[in-house]
């Protein structure tokens, strides 16, 4: 999940990006960074994920081949998990976590149709 401020390994590690590629979208797109605290030498940065940042790591996705859609790549349900979440908006996480919280994989499963009431 995204915080209010990562680094770029942490971005690169939840996009399934490159920490370089996302230190060129910080350039490239001139999103707002400060100093990592605790780390001399001014290199470590901290980026604001704001809606812009929040946006445009949406929008790559999106242009990335998703993993459902080619045999070669990983298909197992984590994977295809992770990848719908990350589709989602903040609003639309938050509204599945607290459905889960709420209701328990057991309460999604009858939602879905999948397990019976009891």
């Amino acid at each position: 999940m995204l915080k209010e401020r990562m680094t770029p390994e942490e971005l690169a590690s939840i996009t399934g990006y490159s920490r370089q590629t996302i230190n060129k979208w910080v350039r490239k797109e001139g999103w707002i960074t400060s100093p990592k605290p605790g780390v001399q030498g001014g290199k470590a940065r901290l980026v604001h994920v704001n809606e812009q940042v929040r946006a445009f790591i949406r929008s790559a996705q999106r242009t990335e081949t998703q993993p459902w859609s080619n045999a070669t790549n990983d298909t197992s349900l984590d994977r295809l998990l992770m990848t719908l979440v990350k589709e989602m908006t903040d609003t639309e996480r938050k509204q599945l976590a607290s459905l889960l919280l709420r209701d328990g994989i057991t309460g999604l499963l009858q939602r879905l149709g999948i397990r019976d009431q009891k």
